[in-house]
């Protein structure tokens, strides 16, 4: 888990019979280096190949760190074709806070394709689920028996990425991941826990939707009302962290409801 300013990002890694599998790259190079060598103290096995869930920098940042150490990084095809855009977003956003430690470029993936298959790598077989929308404009859900490792579609302990405000999409994933049926899911921030995450982020999503549209949505969303809806979010939910996550999302939410 990355510090908080790197916003307490978890990455996971999968052990094999003859190496290990990365779920994610980290935010940081310097915290993908780490999680590396964490990961190769604890097991002793080398790294193989890292899985990108989405095209968030928390997510991929760590590409090229963990490239150069000879490991192979990949993502879903949907995934890869949109993280060129989102890291030029981010790297305006980003950059001149945490420099030098932050991408300058994009990074390349090797692609797993469109479809949802197997993965056989490091004496490992996992199943990978290609997802549309949510938070994000594609996911991948790596599924290891009964237990799925998750991104930012399942918030816990914090409030949701509401950046695209895709809610309706969104509400269609946890759907999906429902019928996956899984026993424990790891999810991108904060603890891991079983279906009670995915029932939490459904009614948290819903009532965003809901109090956005009790506001009967129209026109600009002022800067008044932005904070009055975020307000009555946070009044319900004081106990969730990264409430920015939640905050910026709210403009983009107003304008998909009217």
């Amino acid at each position: 888990t990355s510090s908080p300013r790197a916003f307490s990002t978890n990455s996971y890694w999968l052990t094999g019979s003859n190496g290990l599998v990365l779920i994610d790259t980290q935010f940081l190079p310097s915290d993908a280096l780490r999680m590396r060598e964490t990961a190769i103290k604890e097991t002793g096995k080398p790294v193989a190949v890292a899985i990108v869930l989405h095209p968030n920098p928390d997510k991929f940042n760590g590409t090229a760190t963990l490239q150069s150490k000879g490991v192979k990084v990949f993502s879903s095809a949907q995934v890869i074709e949109h993280i060129p855009a989102v890291h030029d977003i981010r790297r305006g956003w980003f950059y001149d806070d945490f420099k030098p430690d932050y991408p300058t470029q994009a990074p390349v993936l090797e692609s797993l394709g469109a479809t949802s298959r197997k993965f056989i790598e490091a004496g490992l077989t996992i199943d990978l689920h290609m997802l549309g929308a949510g938070c994000s404009a594609a996911h991948v859900v790596v599924q290891a028996g009964d237990i799925n490792f998750l991104d930012d579609l399942i918030p816990s302990g914090t409030h949701a990425w509401l950046e695209l405000g895709m809610i309706d999409q969104w509400l269609a994933r946890l759907t999906e991941l429902r019928a996956m049926k899984p026993a424990k899911i790891y999810p991108e921030r904060g603890p891991a826990g079983g279906v009670e995450l995915i029932d939490h982020a459904e009614t948290y999503l819903k009532f965003v939707r809901d109090t956005v549209l009790a506001a009967k949505p129209s026109g600009e969303l002022s800067r008044f009302r932005q904070w009055r809806l975020a307000s009555a979010i946070e009044s319900r939910y004081p106990e969730l962290g990264y409430p920015i996550f939640m905050r910026d999302g709210l403009p983009t939410i107003w304008k998909r409801l009217q």
